[in-house]
């Protein structure tokens, strides 16, 4: 009878050169430290981006638990709401940015101050989606939750970006074909977890929407690059329009 053989460490198990790099850049990123010598990754309470490649903004988050456990877990296959549902593709993830809020640092759910360091969350979480709603070549994120409206926040807290895509690993994920094969993958698993499922949020529905949007303005774009014509505008994707129960919010309204 064969012996059985020992289970691989996890470290032990080869991974494509490009993952790894992705791995030690995010990494770096969380760990660099601010003004006052913290780990920005290290605060427990506060909110977080990404960003793809063209710096367009595609999904926002918070936590209460530890920013670099919640980052990491969305970005390095672990399992998350946003990747267990395919909503989200982290190869398309090249930048991260961090919103700590340093001052609820030893708050937890039982504290006397959760109420208020939650609502103060809230409230960041939602300054950050809005300012993302505006910043967008289609006004739309891929979040299926939208967040809580709540009064508005300023300033918003010090925060820091960094870039988790180099080298090897940016060569390969930047490019268009590549790109838009892994769009429509996604589109593909998305769809699929609609129909399998059955019962599923609007949210997701929503997010499949964005994401046909995203995915047929990066392939105009690729034509337009095959063709030797000027990229199309993006607003020829109204968006807006298609997923109207977003943006018709007046609390959402860009302030004048």
């Amino acid at each position: 009878m064969a012996k059985a053989q020992s289970r691989a460490a996890s470290t032990d198990i080869p991974a494509a050169a490009s993952v790894l790099e992705f791995h030690e850049a995010l990494a770096a990123g969380l760990d660099k430290k601010d003004a006052k010598k913290r780990r920005w990754g290290g605060a427990k309470w506060g909110c977080y981006a990404f960003y793809d490649y063209d710096g367009e903004p595609i999904y926002i988050g918070q936590t209460f638990e530890l920013l670099s456990g919640r980052v990491r877990r969305h970005l390095t296959n672990q399992r998350t709401d946003a990747v267990a549902m395919r909503i989200l593709d982290v190869f398309e993830v090249a930048e991260v940015e961090l919103w700590p809020l340093w001052q609820y640092q030893e708050v937890t759910r039982s504290s006397a101050r959760f109420p208020k360091a939650k609502k103060h969350l809230d409230a960041l979480e939602f300054a950050i989606y809005k300012q993302a709603i505006w910043d967008s070549r289609f006004s739309a994120v891929l979040n299926e939750k939208l967040p809580k409206v709540m009064d508005p926040l300023d300033p918003l807290p010090a925060s820091t970006r960094f870039r988790v895509t180099r080298g090897a690993t940016e060569v390969e994920r930047t490019h268009d074909d590549v790109r838009i094969a892994r769009r429509a993958a996604t589109i593909s698993r998305l769809a699929a977890v609609a129909y399998e499922r059955g019962d599923v949020t609007t949210g997701l529905r929503r997010a499949l929407v964005v994401q046909a949007a995203r995915l047929t303005f990066l392939s105009a774009v690729r034509l337009a690059k095959a063709t030797g014509n000027p990229p199309p505008d993006p607003k020829l994707i109204d968006v807006e329009g298609l997923v109207v129960d977003v943006f018709r919010h007046p609390e959402l309204a860009q302030d004048d």
